[in-house]
């Protein structure tokens, strides 16, 4: 007999880890519905909340003169009621469905989004098409949307980040050009608009040969072809060529335009001008460069404004594209914004220029590159783990022209951009002669000391 207490053990070799699944950005299927609609669509097991995103071919600058802002209240006009049911009874139909339905208008179309459980994807694309196909657009509804739209206006003209985009696309293009005027309108075209005039835009612009759906979402046992053509298929409309967008042009002459309001304790800051869009072969780069300039609190511009100097809880740089055409040109927006208080406006600005000089100078380091990176790619496989955010880039993609597997090529060259081609395009993105900023704040305080920054003739406007 064994005296040993302990029992005999078997020992099995500790798991190894697998080698890790590589990811990319879904690829979607492609159909044609019979009355004209283009479907991508994407099945997503397990996704069991259904996004569907709708691009009507209605852009903004299709709007008639004197009628800016027809097209958003348009949009938000396509869910108060079909022609068999109410604005009360559609609500109520799509809450019973689990449905949300939202629209909006910008300046490529309007996009009208649809979120419904898989297991009523029928029921919510009947109610979509209804409110497509044939929207009640009541002269009382529209007449309410139209009194909301001019308190939003009032809104908006006092919050300064608003107020100081309205002052710079105003400054930085051309008159004639409908990026240059709010998105929503202005107070007196708003106030223009009535039933007539909305109901004379969708008949313009609204057809079923023109517009595209995005479908992601998990279609486990669904024959999404069929379903689509029993719904939005029974839309009908006459054909017609998609609209052709002008190109964008701007003017970035470095200057100052200070929106002067008396007394403010803070100065609203951005920083703008136009320049290479998602078509553009330095677009990877530029977002790689434009992070390690503002994109996160460990960036250049937050590690000087922010933690050393203290001027600002946050300054961020971004792109963001404009408008695009089908020969694959356009432009983007490049800005810096952020807001600081108002005796630091001028030492913020002069901080500002040093940064991105400096850039220009030395470039940016290695760890710099490698940090961007890292979050950059990393977040992506969590940024698109839903149904929405995944149809929302692919219905991106859809207005501006791009292919399908665009966003896999981006992560892809993400990964792979070196050092130097994020310096040479975050520097060629942001040179700072040829900046337009624009401050709302305190003119009688601000004025004399940024324009002895000589960063450019100063103006000063009313709010």
């Amino acid at each position: 007999m064994s005296t040993d207490p302990t029992p005999a053990m078997t020992f099995h070799p500790q798991p190894e880890p697998g080698t890790p699944s590589p990811w990319a950005f879904p690829r979607p299927d492609r159909t044609t519905l019979a009355n004209g609609i283009t479907v991508l669509y994407c099945d997503r097991p397990g996704q069991q909340l259904v996004a569907v995103d709708v691009l009507l071919d209605a852009p903004l600058a299709a709007e008639p003169e004197g009628l800016d802002g027809v097209s958003g209240i348009l949009a938000r006009a396509l869910n108060e009621g079909t022609d068999t049911l109410t604005a009360e009874e559609f609500a109520a139909e799509l809450e019973r469905t689990g449905a949300t339905l939202d629209a909006h208008a910008d300046h490529p179309n309007i996009r009208v989004s649809l979120e419904v459980p898989a297991s009523r994807l029928q029921r919510g694309l009947t109610l979509l098409a209804d409110a497509l196909r044939a929207p009640a657009l009541p002269e009382n509804e529209i007449e309410r949307l139209v009194a909301n739209r001019l308190d939003e206006i009032v809104h908006e003209q006092a919050n300064p980040a608003r107020r100081a985009a309205k002052a710079l696309y105003a400054d930085l293009f051309d008159a004639a050009d409908r990026l240059s005027r709010p998105r929503g309108g202005t107070a007196d075209t708003v106030k223009a608009i009535d039933r007539a005039a909305v109901k004379a835009f969708y008949d313009a612009h609204i057809r079923p040969a023109t517009t595209t759906v995005v479908v992601v979402g998990d279609l486990t046992g669904t024959d999404l072809p069929a379903l689509l053509e029993t719904t939005l298929g029974t839309w009908t409309g006459t054909p017609a060529a998609p609209s052709a967008h002008a190109p964008v042009t701007a003017d970035d002459t470095g200057r100052v335009i200070i929106v002067d309001r008396p007394g403010s304790v803070q100065t609203q800051l951005l920083i703008g001008r136009i320049g290479p869009d998602r078509h553009d072969d330095a677009w990877a780069a530029q977002i790689l460069g434009t992070y390690c300039l503002g994109g996160t609190l460990t960036s250049r511009l937050d590690r000087v404004l922010r933690e050393e100097k203290g001027y600002t809880y946050g300054v961020r740089a971004f792109a963001q594209p404009l408008r695009s055409a089908a020969d694959g040109s356009g432009r983007a927006m490049l800005a810096i914004s952020g807001s600081v208080d108002t005796a630091s406006t001028a030492p913020a600005l002069a901080d500002t220029w040093t940064i991105l000089r400096t850039l220009a100078a030395e470039g940016l380091t290695d760890a710099e590159r490698e940090e961007a990176v890292q979050f950059l790619v990393g977040v992506a496989p969590l940024k698109y783990e839903t149904a929405g955010s995944v149809a929302g880039t692919l219905a991106d993609q859809v207005e501006q022209y791009l292919p399908d597997d665009y966003q896999s090529e981006v992560y892809r060259q993400l990964a792979e951009l070196g050092t130097a081609a994020a310096t040479e395009a975050v520097v060629a993105a942001f040179p700072p002669d040829r900046l337009v900023t624009v401050l709302v704040g305190d003119a009688a305080v601000i004025a004399d000391p940024v324009k002895k920054l000589g960063i450019g003739e100063v103006t000063v406007v009313t709010s």
